[in-house]
């Protein structure tokens, strides 16, 4: 038996890397099957080796986390990837990943691509961008994936960490992929100027080994919904809004009607960003509008 990480899952089989020994094509075991359980790219397994070299999956161990789309697991942060232009920055999406990866208590960098392509009144509104979700707490890097200086400001984040890379369809991921690892040559979808979205390229979730770490690329999509996360999770997927929770007169306040709200007022005295709680309130309104699940 060897123990290793499926980095790669295609057409039924799984690429596990074991350390020092290199990657072998493996087989789930049926027991998986009639448990229902499917192995997922980030597993930690445990495999037995055929005489040819390829191998079984026998034995899957606790999972730190898993995300449902992409599917796998075990992640350490999640690198997301927003666009200043072509398309367009937009902070509803943007805070829309941020819940979903906050939620799933996974370490968020957000990383605003194509700043090559901004005006320079542009630039100064990303700058203030930047500032603002410092101050909440998350790390941001500002790049242009053709310059390798500043692509190279991410190597940090990335070493040593295991990484999904995540983000609406058309804002560079791919691109920034490849200038992180010049060689690999991700293909990279074209901009469809009608629908300002681009055309979905990733065809399988696989990680990529990047300066001592795992980045996963992953299918671009711009339809997030939040049916894993109930309202009274919501506010915890806000820092700002956690940091200040102690100070609401109520426990477990939702800061929406209730009296006494640290959060509303640190709203009013813009200590919150009102777009960041008009996000919330809208988040809240949907998770509280859904249909219910039997």
């Amino acid at each position: 038996m060897e123990k290793g990480k499926i980095v790669k899952a295609l057409s039924g089989f799984y690429y596990v890397e074991v350390t020092n020994k290199g990657i072998y094509q493996c087989r789930g075991r049926g027991l998986f099957r009639k448990q229902k359980i499917t192995p997922l790219v980030g597993d930690r397994v445990e495999i037995d080796i055929t005489d040819n070299g390829d191998g079984y999956v026998t034995k899957i161990y606790e999972r730190n986390n898993e995300l449902v789309r992409p599917p796998v697991s075990n992640i350490d942060q999640a690198i997301i990837v927003t666009s200043a232009a072509k398309p367009d920055f937009n902070a509803l999406l943007l805070d829309r990943f941020l819940v979903l990866i906050e939620a799933k208590r996974i370490e968020p960098v957000i990383v605003l691509t194509k700043m090559d392509l901004v005006s320079s009144e542009a630039e100064r509104q990303m700058e203030t961008v930047q500032t603002i979700y410092e101050n909440i707490g998350y790390s941001v890097v500002r790049l242009s994936s053709k310059d390798k200086h500043q692509v190279r400001q991410l190597v940090p984040y990335i070493a040593g960490k295991t990484s999904v890379i995540a983000g609406q369809s058309g804002v560079g991921k791919s691109s920034l992929l490849n200038a992180l690892k010049p060689g690999l040559d991700l293909e990279i979808g074209d901009i469809s100027e009608s629908l300002g979205r681009g055309k979905h390229t990733t065809r399988h979730v696989e990680f990529i080994s990047i300066n001592d770490g795992y980045v996963a690329d992953t299918p671009g999509f711009s339809s997030l919904d939040f049916r894993e996360i109930e309202a009274e999770e919501l506010p915890e997927c806000f820092p700002e809004m956690v940091a200040r929770q102690d100070g609401c007169k109520f426990r477990g306040c939702k800061h929406f009607k209730e009296p006494k709200c640290a959060v509303k007022n640190a709203v009013q005295t813009g200590d919150i960003p009102e777009f960041r709680y008009d996000h919330y309130l809208q988040f809240l309104d949907e998770i509280q509008s859904r249909k219910p699940r039997y």
